[in-house]
């Protein structure tokens, strides 16, 4: 069985072919009847998205209130002042733990010192260390995703707002977004889907995302080399901690309920999820959980994570009498340190069968402390049982032939051969299986089907896992829908979903195309997320009913311009690959040729 999906960011790494991403594409449309009938009561009278307003008439108001006297909040730590654009309140880039610079490097984060007067909070603020992403190369990656890379800094423990209204007296759902990129890239505002503005409007939520430390600056286990680094293997995630601390304190003068809180992501922002319903410090933080393609089962253990970090000590020159010096360490270079040390301990090292985590990687330890266990394994977390879940994956995941258009004429013996590069002598019968189930498909779509259900296995294990508790409800997700951009050669692509479930189709539509179709499904996938943060529950009317996840019916939703529920509908291609023994070697050469460019996690 795969055991988990644990994040890598490729493009910084050391698999080729990233993907891209960045600013808003231009656009604006109308929501159809329908969509809006799908929306309970209170939001029926939402406003309509857009990539971008359109010009004011003469005499209306600005489209942006930018002033002393606007989108002002007191926090605990002072007043800060937003923006206001298209009635939604917009506080970007607040402050919710203090600096992780020199001493405080490998550290758990710490509260913030209050500052006097008026901090101006309408940028976006410093992005963890990270290495430089090389996804820009590949222009059709860099077209379809446009990063929005940030500016790095270690005073990055910053979290950005979408309020409907402040301090009015509602109690509005909390959905606090965990970005992607494993455990080792990306930013809260890298992606133009990310944007939350069209999202709280919708559903008259409060949304938060946040910048926390990634990779060697987040996740380096130094807990050997003394008691001061008990937590250092875990400081990333104790730092999306302090901001859920952050928002109980202060989301109630933001409009919000700190009572009913979602923390939901995509890619390594699920697994990030995942680990925190595991997590005792993160316990009746958050009352939901969404998990988008970032199924994590299993997380480091200290000997792997230390020996990463016995790797970058040496890589950095120093010892265990010299280790203080790290603190001085330009994160630049200890950056650089860290991924050759990794990158040669994985030359060295060979991992067992993706997704696995034997792997040599960037992510939380388990610790005993922090992170007791496995976050789903061999159980779900007991301490999270009352929390519902949602969980999916999309349909081609990471094999698309986005990039290389010649893997669109991959003919059947090619098909073959790639199939025994993963699977040696059963590569005939998993073909037969995934043929059998789909008669008339391609070739590259079989292989997609092929490898992408490995990751999907993870989600339908964690909502399995969820659902043997008895307790609060999972519910399991399939997104299947298939851009028309680039011919469609990307699919139902590893992050496609995301747009739809921040009701951005428009805002990133270089990624969907824009238009009536996706916008359409967006309605029907934001309201789904919109009631499952209000209630616990997806279910809307826009949707054929949703059932609770049961392991002997195996419902799933599968979002398309025609949303329908099956019942396990892939049951047997997944069995005949759970029997197989995967080559490490084929596999990671399956993905290298796949066409489809890792944009956050990966296997």
């Amino acid at each position: 069985m795969a055991d988990e999906l644990i994040g890598v960011d490729p493009s910084v790494s050391v698999l080729p072919n990233p993907v891209g991403r960045r600013e808003w594409m231009k656009s604006a449309a109308t929501i159809a009847g329908a969509a809006a009938a799908s929306l309970t009561p209170s939001l029926a009278g939402a406003e309509t998205p857009t990539g971008e307003a359109p010009a004011p008439q003469t005499g209306s108001k600005p489209l942006i209130v930018a002033s002393d006297k606007n989108a002002v909040v007191e926090t605990t730590a002072g007043k800060v002042r937003g923006y206001t654009r298209h009635a939604i309140h917009t506080f970007k880039g607040i402050p919710y733990a203090a600096t992780t610079e020199g001493p405080a490097r490998f550290m758990p984060p710490a509260r913030l010192k209050p500052w006097a007067g008026l901090r101006s909070s309408m940028q976006y603020g410093p992005v963890s260390p990270q290495p430089d992403r090389t996804g820009w190369q590949n222009d059709e990656s860099a077209f379809l995703f446009n990063w929005n890379d940030g500016v790095q800094g270690e005073d990055c423990l910053r979290l950005n707002v979408w309020a409907p209204a402040l301090a009015d007296g509602r109690k509005r759902p909390v959905m606090v977004w965990l970005h992607g990129g494993g455990f080792v890239a990306g930013n809260g505002q890298e992606h133009p889907g990310y944007d939350g503005e069209n999202l709280s409007r919708r559903g008259d939520v409060v949304v938060v995302s946040l910048n926390h430390r990634l990779g060697v600056v987040g996740y380096l286990n130094l807990a050997e080399y003394g008691s001061q680094y008990a937590a250092s293997a875990n400081v990333g995630n104790l730092d999306i901690v302090a901001a859920l601390e952050w928002v109980r304190d202060n989301i109630a003068a933001f409009g919000g309920d700190p009572g009913n809180v979602t923390i939901f992501g995509q890619s390594g922002g699920g697994g990030k999820v995942g680990t925190l319903m595991a997590m005792p410090s993160a316990a009746g933080l958050f009352h939901r959980a969404i998990i988008q393609s970032g199924s994590s089962l299993r997380q480091a253990t200290p000997d792997r994570s230390g020996a990463i970090a016995a790797a970058v000590i040496e890589e950095l020159g120093l010892s265990r009498s010299s280790l203080q010096k790290i603190h001085d360490v330009p994160y630049q270079q200890l950056v650089r340190a860290g991924m050759t040390a990794l990158r040669r301990l994985q030359q060295n090292n060979p991992p067992a069968p993706p997704p696995s985590t034997a792997a040599y990687n960037w992510g939380p330890t388990v610790d005993g402390n922090v992170l007791p266990s496995h976050a789903f394994d061999p159980v779900a977390p007991a301490q999270s049982a009352n929390v519902p879940l949602m969980v999916g994956t999309v349909l081609n995941e990471f094999t698309t032939a986005l990039g290389n258009p010649a893997l669109e004429q991959m003919t059947d013996e090619e098909l073959l051969k790639r199939v025994s590069d993963q699977f040696k002598d059963r590569a005939g019968e998993i073909v037969k299986v995934f043929r059998s189930a789909h008669p008339g498909t391609k070739p590259l779509d079989l292989f997609s089907r092929i490898n992408a259900a490995r990751v999907r296995q993870n989600a339908v294990t964690q909502a399995a896992r969820k659902a043997a508790q008895g307790a609060a409800p999972a519910y399991l997700y399939w997104f299947t829908w298939q851009t028309p951009v680039l011919d469609g050669r990307p699919r139902a692509f590893h992050c496609a979903e995301i747009a739809f479930a921040f009701y951005n189709t428009d805002v990133a539509a270089s990624m969907t195309g824009g238009g009536e179709d996706a916008r359409a499904l967006a309605a029907r996938v934001s309201d789904a997320w919109i009631n499952f943060a209000r209630s616990g529950d997806p279910n809307h009317a826009g949707l054929p009913r949703w059932p609770v996840y049961k392991p002997e019916q195996g419902a799933v939703m599968i979002f398309d311009n025609r949303c329908e529920v099956k019942n396990d509908p892939d049951r047997a291609e997944r069995q005949v690959l759970e029997q197989s023994t995967l080559s490490t070697a084929g596999h990671l050469e399956a993905l290298n040729l796949r066409g489809t460019p890792w944009e956050h996690a990966a296997v």
